[in-house]
């Protein structure tokens, strides 16, 4: 039994906030979400955990996407890894052009002022929820049995599976970055959303794109394949840039046969579990406690599995990075470095599955990650602040703030005080609206806005679609002022919005809102307590735990997961 279904790409849904209301396409029996299961946030809390996810409504790609998440990331680092094998033990012998020119390369989704970072690297890995080849072609019935995954019509193209590592140049050490794949983020380019969950970035842009070029006349189901996952790379990246802050030089893309063919050469993964495990009926995992080695299909299986993990998506965060340790691990410690028929059939698979961002030197990478002894690797997940139900959906609620402090913090990134007072004289209209639990709130923020000469619009309370998330949409010809407004406020999310006025700036004040104290009149002084306002969304209790960060190096230890 496969347990991984993706709803195929909806009609556009012209409002704010998340999609797929009325027009959401039919789901499974096993993914539909019932009146009784959404009766009380602890009820679906309690659901999440023991189907180890969060999403059981219209979009539950989840279950695959997670597993294909991991197999993904597994895939694009077992690809970086083998690659820097063959650089560190025999460029000379597979030879450089024979390297460099064996990937399929991306052109267009890395910005060009991000492509050169000062000897530093920040790698997305993307992970792909897909049963498709590069070409659109479905898999071999015989590799999706050994996959677990059904009969190939369940496949999409969320992007379930997401790390960004930064490699600094001194190479002292490496971080990592899981971002939890429901995390409800601002989305620009895709027609008829604002905010959307992060894997959804790449499938709804192919989506879009694709049907772009039908309209134009194209026809080739192979030219709109590999179209379409352009326009997906670049929706992912630019997505990914936006909520962590900091710039994105490299991507390596993988799907979910490529994860397969990887662990196949490998020869399976070792992997060590807290407690034994029994999910035949869905992913196939049905493993005792401890270490232990696992074949190609089974490797898959450990990566897929859903159902009961403690913290749902945050435990499978954790498994994705236990795996591509022992990734790592497998290919320094079993004589990969020194076969040179493993490396051969290493670099096959990763020249048919996975896709490079144009421009990477892998030669140069390669080498310099050769001439590291043993980097130490630290692992961490993207905090989250609480589980939401949008539009029928469960989501993840973050505070992109703190993200952005806590990722460019990580990286060495230093930021200056934000601005006090707006670099130009602003012109266009503010609207404040509080999506907060604090009354009061998009009063006092007009008002203090104000007085650094942002005109004063409409004050309200947010509408439902607005999510609980702090955000600024601008409309046309007001983009000076949203981002002038967003470094003010400490570096807000701003995003196009055709649903904002022209001249029009508008700033939702979520519950992660926390007004700088230079812009605050009120700062240092005491202030009345009043009661918060209900939320317009339904939240748990129960505060979700991304765990701490691991460290490790390349050749240590593997750490033990739920």
């Amino acid at each position: 039994m496969h347990d991984d279904d993706t709803e195929p790409i909806p009609a556009v849904r012209r409002h704010r906030g998340n999609h797929r209301a009325s027009d959401a396409p039919a789901t499974t029996p096993e993914d539909r979400t019932t009146a009784s299961d959404t009766a009380t946030a602890g009820t679906r809390h309690a659901r999440r955990r023991a189907r180890g996810g969060r999403h059981a409504g219209p979009v539950s790609h989840r279950r695959r996407s997670e597993s294909h998440l991991l197999r993904r990331i597994g895939q694009t680092i077992s690809a970086m890894a083998a690659v820097t094998v063959i650089a560190v033990s025999g460029v000379a012998w597979y030879g450089e052009n024979s390297l460099e020119d064996g990937f399929i390369r991306s052109s267009g989704a890395i910005a060009e002022e991000d492509r050169s970072l000062d000897g530093d690297v920040n790698i997305l890995l993307i992970g792909l929820d897909t049963r498709k080849d590069l070409n659109g072609n479905d898999l071999p019935k015989d590799i999706l049995d050994q996959l677990h995954a059904g009969d190939g019509s369940e496949g999409g193209y969320n992007a379930n599976s997401l790390i960004l590592v930064h490699i600094p140049k001194d190479m002292k050490k490496i971080v990592a970055f899981s971002i939890p794949r429901d995390d409800y983020v601002p989305v620009t380019g895709i027609p008829g959303y604002t905010n959307i969950k992060v894997k959804e970035a790449y499938g709804l842009a192919k989506y879009y794109a694709e049907q772009k070029l039908e309209a134009q006349g194209v026809t080739d189901k192979v030219q709109l394949e590999r179209e379409g996952r352009e326009a997906g790379r670049a929706s992912i990246v630019r997505t990914v840039k936006a909520l962590t802050g900091v710039p994105i030089n490299r991507f390596a893309e993988v799907s979910l046969v490529g994860f397969y063919h990887l662990a196949e050469a490998l020869g399976g993964v070792d992997v060590c579990l807290n407690n034994a495990v029994d999910d035949s009926y869905y992913s196939g995992a049905v493993f005792p406690a401890g270490r232990q080695h696992l074949d190609a299909a089974n490797a898959l299986a450990f990566v897929r599995q859903r159902h009961g993990l403690p913290n749902g998506d945050l435990d499978r965060t954790h498994r994705q990075q236990a795996f591509l340790t022992s990734v790592a691990n497998s290919l320094k410690q079993a004589g990969t470095f020194t076969n040179i028929g493993k490396l051969q059939d290493l670099m096959d698979v990763a020249h048919r599955d996975i896709v490079l961002s144009d421009g990477w030197n892998l030669t140069d990478f390669v080498t310099t990650l050769g001439r590291a002894d043993s980097p130490q690797v630290e692992f961490r997940t993207l905090p989250v602040l609480r589980y939401d139900m949008i539009n029928g959906q469960d989501v993840n609620i973050i505070d992109p703030v703190a993200i952005r402090k806590e990722v460019r913090a990580a990286f060495g990134i230093e930021d200056p005080a934000p601005p006090t007072t707006p670099a130009t004289v602003p012109v266009s209209t503010l609207d404040v609206v509080n999506a907060s639990e604090t009354p009061g709130l998009a009063a006092k923020v007009s008002k203090a806005l104000n007085a650094k000469g942002f005109p004063t619009g409409t004050v309200d309370t947010a509408k439902f679609s607005d999510g609980t998330s702090t955000a600024i949409f601008y409309g046309a010809g007001a983009d000076t002022d949203a981002k002038q407004l967003s470094e003010m406020l400490g570096g807000v999310t701003v995003t196009a919005s055709s649903e904002v006025t022209a001249g029009h700036v508008r700033l939702v004040l979520g519950t992660d809102f926390d007004l700088p104290d230079a812009l605050d009149p009120t700062a240092g002084s005491t202030t009345a307590t009043t009661s918060p306002r209900t939320p317009t969304t339904t939240t748990t209790s129960d505060t979700p735990d991304a765990g701490k960060p691991v460290t490790t190096t390349i050749g240590g230890g593997i750490p033990c997961v739920n």
